[in-house]
């Protein structure tokens, strides 16, 4: 079950930073999806659609990372959402040190490539992608894109 709870004091009425923590299981990967895609809705975030569907690739393939490389040393996980005027920003952290790195396109291997295709979904809506520490030893991996999608003069 993810649990959510709400940070913050009085921001504009879809602007806002919410935490969802779940356990670092597979039926964890849909619900997160769900959970992120409901809170837009909820909090009315004008958000363009190809930014939302982008977004939710983000998660899954975050939250899919963090299940299968992380839950032996990570149980619980949790993923981040922060909506600005202008952008939303999703992060899922871990109690894992392992910090991975995006690897290059190789179609002889299957799998591998989450965080390269969510640097790559990210940088194609004008956002960005990172991996940092933690304090606690972890790591979190987030991105952040535009509201709005970015026009490909």
């Amino acid at each position: 079950m993810v649990t959510i709870e709400r940070e913050g004091g009085d921001p504009l009425p879809y602007e806002g930073v919410w935490r969802f923590t779940a356990p670092a299981v597979d039926a964890s990967v849909p619900q997160a999806r769900h959970a992120v895609r409901d809170l837009l809705t909820r909090q009315g975030v004008p958000v363009a659609d190809d930014v939302v569907q982008g977004l939710l690739l983000i998660v899954s393939e975050l939250v899919t990372n963090a299940v299968r490389h992380a839950a032996l040393l990570s149980p619980t996980l949790a993923v981040e959402m922060a909506v600005g005027a202008e952008w939303v920003r999703v992060s899922v952290e871990d109690n894992h040190p392992y910090r991975p790195t995006a690897l290059e396109t190789d179609h002889a291997r299957t799998g591998g490539r989450g965080l390269l295709l969510v640097r790559e979904i990210a940088r194609e809506a004008g956002g960005v992608c990172e991996v940092e520490h933690t304090a606690g030893g972890g790591k979190v991996i987030w991105a952040a894109l535009p509201l709005k999608p970015a026009r490909i003069l």
